[in-house]
């Protein structure tokens, strides 16, 4: 298996860094060779990719999750594909994004493919075209999701998403809000009445 590792330094908020990065369907717009990418619950995703003409389909499973900190996954198939995204605030404007990818490549041309050292390359790229796609945004992202996944558990109400976007739902059903500002932003919540008395 082949390990890469690569770091960029973009100039926006850790938290625009991150909660971009959790718009998985978003990928396919600085992600060379993935062509889509479907949120089918919280913590699984279904890739279409394509490396060296080869087209490959795989799930993979969310295993960790924590808000401007860390996103780790795994395919749940082989080959095998284990990664982990971590981010760090450098400053109120800047931040530094990691990913860390072990890749088993399967068949000839993915052997040949990493042994030139194009899959390297990718990971370098994809990470440069996403510090282009976020930069460019001016910090604003597409969506966010701020739940958690291996400690707590990943609530679909603070899922952030596009104004009149359905993507990235969740099969849990819940009711979503678009555009639900941050928990620190949204203000003491009403208080919630049970009895009420209609004699007053």
């Amino acid at each position: 298996m082949s390990t890469y590792t690569h770091s960029i330094e973009v100039e926006v908020p850790v938290r625009s860094a991150y909660d971009q990065w959790t718009q998985f369907e978003t990928f396919p717009q600085f992600m060379a060779g993935v062509r889509e990418v479907d949120q089918l619950t919280d913590d699984r995703t279904h890739w279409v990719v394509e490396i060296g003409g080869v087209t490959r389909e795989f799930d993979a499973t969310i295993t960790e999750q924590r808000p401007d900190k860390k996103v780790a996954w795994s395919s749940d198939d082989e080959p095998a594909q284990v990664g982990v995204v971590t981010f760090a605030a450098l400053g109120p404007d800047r931040s530094r994004v990691t990913l860390q990818m072990d890749f088993e490549p399967d068949g000839a041309v993915e052997k040949k493919g990493d042994a030139l050292g194009i899959v390297e390359r990718r990971v370098k790229g994809d990470l440069d075209r996403f510090k282009e796609f976020i930069e460019n945004r001016d910090g604003s992202t597409t969506g966010g999701w701020r739940g958690s996944i291996g400690g707590s558990a990943a609530s679909d109400a603070d899922r952030v998403t596009p104004m009149g976007s359905t993507s990235m739902g969740s099969t849990s059903g819940a009711m979503r809000t678009d555009q639900l500002p941050p928990d620190d932003e949204r203000g003491p919540r009403p208080p919630v009445v049970t009895d009420v008395d209609p004699a007053g």
